[in-house]
């Protein structure tokens, strides 16, 4: 019951563009349970609107060792990559 609250808490979040207070409600959501692939898949979007591409990355890594079919989880792992590498081309200078 507590889990589904701290979801709903979390889209919520997400609906009012709050991104980090999102992250803590999802983050809270794992501590009850690891195996819910949706809460990782919405922290991966929160991340990615924070720019935060390699723990959307990871979030996304961990969804696709559950279910390795999981679209969202694919989808949001290549917009992690692609922030990744723009922002190493933005580092280098090039």
């Amino acid at each position: 019951e507590k889990f589904k609250t701290l979801k709903a808490e979390g889209n919520a979040f997400v609906r009012m563009g709050k991104y980090e207070e999102a992250v803590k409600k999802y983050s809270e959501c794992m501590q009850l349970n690891t195996e819910e692939c949706t809460i990782y898949t919405n922290r991966a979007l929160c991340y990615l609107k924070l720019y935060k591409y390699e723990e959307a990355k990871q979030d996304c890594d961990h969804v696709l060792q559950l279910e390795d079919s999981n679209i969202k989880a694919f989808y949001r792992r290549a917009l992690a990559y692609k922030g990744l590498q723009v922002r190493t081309k933005t580092v280098a200078g090039i």
